[in-house]
């Protein structure tokens, strides 16, 4: 969220309009509704000073159908967020709701490292040479048990859930080895 500008603008003017001051407090109040959702545990994980987290537990307690009252406490959560820096607030929110963009990336690399594997019959042997650690042997029965399952998906009637039980597994191994060489 940007802060109000100090310097003047075209018209003469040196602080922010009224409206730019009340969508920034609208967006206070959203993210205080945000963290008044929260469990207690990720509310601790974040840095957000004794009176805003008392004020969130406060409101936490008060009983949904206590309309009026809810309303108040939240709207006083959010006049207590204007004391608060929101970045690295939101930042942790995201990644909470939608994960790290490392993981994903991580995640999409071994997807189509799998993917590979499935595919090419050379890309194990350079998968190999890569993980000397990995039990070959292990490693050909999830291949194999993936491409069969995958030939069993493709004959599906429409509205028959395929199976992914050894295309998951072959997932999970792969990614054992990764996290393992990684931290070797």
């Amino acid at each position: 969220m940007a802060r109000p500008r100090t310097e003047i603008d075209e018209n003469g003017y040196d602080r922010p309009s009224k409206s730019q001051v009340k969508r920034e407090m609208h967006a206070l109040l959203d993210l205080g509704k945000r963290l008044i959702e929260l469990s207690d545990d990720r509310l601790k994980q974040l840095d957000l000073g004794e009176p805003l987290m008392a004020a969130i537990k406060d409101a936490k307690r008060i009983s949904p159908t206590a309309r009026e009252g809810r309303r108040r406490q939240i709207h006083y959560v959010g006049k207590l967020m204007r004391n608060v820096e929101p970045e690295p607030i939101l930042k942790q929110l995201d990644v909470w709701e939608n994960g790290s963009k490392e993981d994903t990336r991580a995640m999409h690399r071994l997807e189509a490292l799998r993917d590979l594997l499935l595919r090419d019959d050379d890309a194990l042997t350079e998968f190999m040479n890569e993980f000397s650690g990995a039990d070959i042997q292990q490693l050909r029965t999830l291949i194999r048990a993936a491409r069969k399952e995958a030939e069993k998906n493709s004959t599906l009637v429409q509205g028959q859930d395929p199976q992914r039980k050894h295309y998951r597994a072959l997932y999970q191994y792969i990614k054992t080895l990764v996290d393992l060489s990684e931290s070797a």
